[in-house]
């Protein structure tokens, strides 16, 4: 009765499917080996929490924090920013901290689009942008990622008619762990640029990279009509922190400054100022994170290539991205899993249509965990 056309709109979550096949497993007495959500399971770093723990005891800290109290946060931004990728961004005018980039992209599309407008999605992509884009009654054109592509879109594709509003990219990606070159961004932002569409790249796998590969930054094309949004959530292991930031053109961050002004206040000052000194701290410290999850991806895909599955290696985020053979309901194949072997995986449909075939993998357990989790997999019939 009190459900609006929007919020029906929102499309439902196989997740909730997952959870019940878990809570079965659980019921049947079996142990269960979450490979299905991807939240770091690596603790921030120390000094980090340290910056937190001191905050909650300043009451300075207690009050809602006006847009001014956000500074310290958005010259640390602006620093990283400066610092990882060469990019120079005016943190009074370009940069925005957000309370998570998933809050981040929902208000974001509500600042930039009217109903109606279209936006240009990747498929498979992360499943939140579904929902973002339903909230802002948007109209999705899908983007096909293919594996014979390395699950990069072909933008020359897209029909001359197709006039997006905005474009948005995600890479290193969720779910395929494809990854993207500076060259590839330069593309985008001149194809956006001419067809009058605004580029949003999703970037918080920045710096879960492996071996030589080091993403780069969208930002790296210029400012103009393009956005980015950061999250610590991965890269410092600050998932329930709920923090980030958008950086990019000033007129897009004016826009999500003013809508986010009427909905919320910013993060708390203390989580704020946490944020400032891990955007602060030396490479190394977040080298090592992703050196953990390295080590977890060198066991995985080997055991998953045994069973005749077809896994890319990541270069980088935390996933892993597994075609099985023969498969044709992943929903079906991934309930079957949870409650027979108590390893939970997401099915590969739940990214949309693209991933119907596959699986993904979140790399959040020790690698003897996640050859065994392999191994039982084997015995879970596909059909």
């Amino acid at each position: 009765m009190w459900e609006s056309r929007r919020a029906a709109a929102v499309p439902g979550s196989v997740f909730a499917l997952m959870d019940a096949a878990k809570g079965r497993a659980r019921a049947a007495g079996l142990g269960i080996v979450d490979l299905s959500i991807g939240s770091s399971d690596l603790p921030p770093p120390d000094a980090v929490l340290e910056v937190l723990r001191g905050a909650t005891r300043d009451a300075q800290t207690y009050r809602y924090p006006l847009f001014s109290d956000t500074a310290p946060l958005r010259e640390a931004a602006a620093g990283y920013l400066a610092r990882r990728f060469g990019v120079c961004v005016d943190p009074a005018r370009e940069v925005l901290p957000l309370i998570g980039a998933q809050e981040g992209l929902a208000h974001l599309l509500l600042a930039v689009t009217d109903p109606g407008d279209k936006l240009l999605l990747p498929d498979p992509c992360y499943p939140p942008y579904l929902g973002a884009a339903a909230v802002a009654g948007l109209n999705v054109v899908t983007l096909p990622l293919r594996p014979e592509a390395a699950f990069l879109p072909d933008l020359d594709a897209v029909p001359v008619g197709v006039r997006p509003r905005v474009l948005l990219l995600n890479y290193p990606n969720n779910p395929t762990s494809a990854v993207a070159d500076a060259a590839f961004f330069r593309r985008a932002a001149a194809w956006c640029r001419a067809r009058g569409a605004l580029l949003v790249h999703d970037h918080p796998y920045a710096e879960l990279t492996f071996g030589a590969y080091r993403a780069p930054s969208a930002l790296e094309a210029g400012l103009e009509g393009v956005v980015e949004l950061h999250s610590l959530s991965k890269t410092h292991h600050m998932g329930g922190f709920r923090v980030g930031f958008a950086a990019g053109d000033a007129g897009v961050i004016a826009a999500l400054a003013r809508v986010k002004g009427a909905i919320d206040f910013h993060p708390y000052l203390g989580i704020q100022r946490a944020a400032a000194h891990a955007l602060g701290l030396p490479d190394g410290v977040g080298r090592a994170g992703a050196a953990v999850f390295e080590a977890r991806r060198d066991a995985l895909v080997p055991a998953l290539r045994e069973l005749g599955w077809e896994v890319a290696m990541p270069e980088a985020s935390m996933y892993a991205w597994a075609r099985v053979p023969g498969l044709r309901d992943s929903v079906a194949f991934a309930v079957r899993a949870a409650e027979t072997t108590g390893v939970a995986v997401s099915p590969g449909a739940a990214f949309g249509a693209g991933g119907e075939g596959f699986v993904r993998f979140a790399l959040v357990q020790p690698p003897e965990v996640l050859r065994e989790a392999a191994r039982q997999l084997g015995t879970v019939p596909t059909a």
